[in-house]
């Protein structure tokens, strides 16, 4: 079968890995891919949002299958396109996409079928959010309605910030036309959870859970980034916790969704705050997450693409979704300056022992070496029978990759020892 995979970060790489598993795939594509990527498969230079450039290459090149993995192209409705071209696709239609392309859609959303999450308030006129603003408890969230790459969401810790954040997203359209609406949300409190799940609209299946390190600097200091590091499972999120979010979250979601005519096939992603009154929906995204799909697949131990058509022609209560019982993490090299600015075209030395557990993001091929080409430029898997065997293994390899001016956090897991050990 010829695959053809859309988008070119650290995600992309790890699912590429997966599906080279399956002799089944004779060719595998990425539009665009990055020069890491290169190396397991074929790149084409063709942007994950130029929708009509992907579906045309799909149908001249005899493409069967199709994953879409990054938002933007989601929301956009390349799923919806490449299927009317006739072509198999693993990620939710536009329709169902709207659950993370609409904050102000999520929240009604939660609120209509009674899922929980933190109270809110939606504005589209300026004037009434900044006096909304002056009476809110703080901290409190300003977030973008629509996609802002990640940047779209700000914690204020004081009126001052809340109202530079109003103004920011509403006034000086900071993050374009995501910005014109915004919802202001009330600060929730406790350990946070990622989950990824395999859904197929009638059945879900959570994927192994996860805890992000967002913050650029160690001891959670510094601006927050797409996050620096990864590790799995985490040991918040017991059995007593899964079971709740099942019956509280997870089926409400997509039974929901369905009622509404917006059936969700693909992976959909959880944000959850375990707050003192139970688990909270904090955001959602109609995607894998990055970098929690780094370590989640570096644990899965059954077939991806088996699960991914599975999906697509809602069969997955059939096939079998096992995880490893062991632990991975995931941490982030990055370029000096990142997520603000840096610099780039510095060569990357990887030792070769470490090069099958380092999945690329950020650099692009120049004369048969990799250079660095983005903020997040890789991500250094370690896995283990204990968290910390998986830590000790991810950063003895980090100590066999180098580049000018990289940098990374040293505590990347501190808080989820912290929790096994309590």
């Amino acid at each position: 079968m010829k695959v053809l995979v859309v988008g070119g970060g650290g995600r992309e790489h790890a699912i590429v890995k997966k599906l080279k598993e399956n002799k089944e795939i004779t060719s595998l594509y990425v539009l665009p891919g990055n020069g890491g990527i290169a190396r397991d498969a074929t790149c084409v230079n063709i942007g994950a949002t130029d929708l009509n450039g992907i579906a045309s290459f799909a149908v001249e090149n005899g493409i069967d299958y199709a994953v879409v993995t990054p938002d933007d192209p989601l929301v956009l409705g390349a799923v919806d396109l490449l299927e009317s071209k006739g072509i198999s696709c693993f990620g939710p239609s536009k329709a169902a996409a709207i659950i993370e392309g609409s904050k102000a859609f999520a929240k009604d959303f939660m609120k209509r079928h009674n899922i929980p999450t933190a109270a809110y308030e939606t504005f589209s006129d300026p004037e009434q959010a900044l006096a909304y603003v002056e009476t809110a408890s703080l901290p409190v969230v300003v977030k973008a309605d629509g996609l802002a790459l990640g940047k779209g969401v700000v914690i204020a810790e004081t009126r001052e910030a809340a109202r530079e954040a109003v103004r920011a997203a509403m006034c000086e359209h900071k993050f374009g036309h995501s910005g014109e609406v915004i919802v202001i949300e009330e600060f929730l409190t406790g350990p946070e959870v990622s989950i990824l799940a395999f859904t197929d609209g009638k059945t879900i299946v959570p994927m192994v859970s996860s805890m992000d390190h967002k913050r650029a600097g160690d001891g959670d200091t510094g601006l927050n980034t797409g996050g620096m590091g990864t590790v799995a499972p985490n040991p918040y999120y017991t059995d007593a916790v899964a079971k709740e979010c099942m019956k509280t979250i997870f089926l409400p979601t997509i039974r929901g969704l369905k009622a509404e005519g917006r059936m969700f096939k693909g992976c959909l992603y959880f944000g959850l705050m375990l707050t003192p009154n139970g688990p909270k929906v904090i955001e959602y995204n109609c995607r894998f997450g990055d970098p929690e799909t780094q370590v989640v697949l570096a644990l899965l131990k059954s077939d991806l693409f088996t699960i991914f058509r599975a999906v697509t022609e809602q069969r997955l209560s059939e096939v079998p979704v096992a995880f490893s019982d062991g632990y991975a993490a995931c941490v982030i090299l990055a370029s000096k300056g990142y997520p603000l600015s840096y610099e780039k075209g510095f060569p990357i030395v990887m030792e070769q022992d470490a090069q099958p557990h380092v999945l690329i993001a950020g650099a692009k091929e120049q004369n048969g070496r990799l250079i660095t080409s983005g903020g997040r430029v890789l991500g250094v898997i370690g896995t283990g029978e204990t968290l910390e065997k998986a830590l000790d293994t991810a950063y003895a390899r980090v100590k066999k990759i180098s580049f000018a001016n990289a940098f990374y956090r040293s505590d990347i897991g501190a808080r989820a020892k912290k929790a096994t050990e309590a």
